[in-house]
């Protein structure tokens, strides 16, 4: 879980575009993020398995 002040740091504009802070809207990790959930792979799993994802199956084989 993300502090107040990392969160508040992160969405301030940077200095260089590369220096863009992306976190997960639901925890505010900012390892292992996934930009076309907005996620991290912990709450994308979460939601994946109790099917609150539209358009995402969990795989079976």
């Amino acid at each position: 879980m993300a502090t107040q002040g990392q969160i508040a740091k992160s969405n301030r504009k940077p200095k260089f575009s590369t220096r863009v802070v992306r976190r997960c809207w639901k925890c505010g990790r900012k390892r292992a993020y996934m930009r076309d959930f907005k996620l991290c792979r912990i709450c994308f799993r979460e939601l994946a398995s109790k099917g609150e994802m539209p358009g995402v199956t969990k795989s079976s084989w």
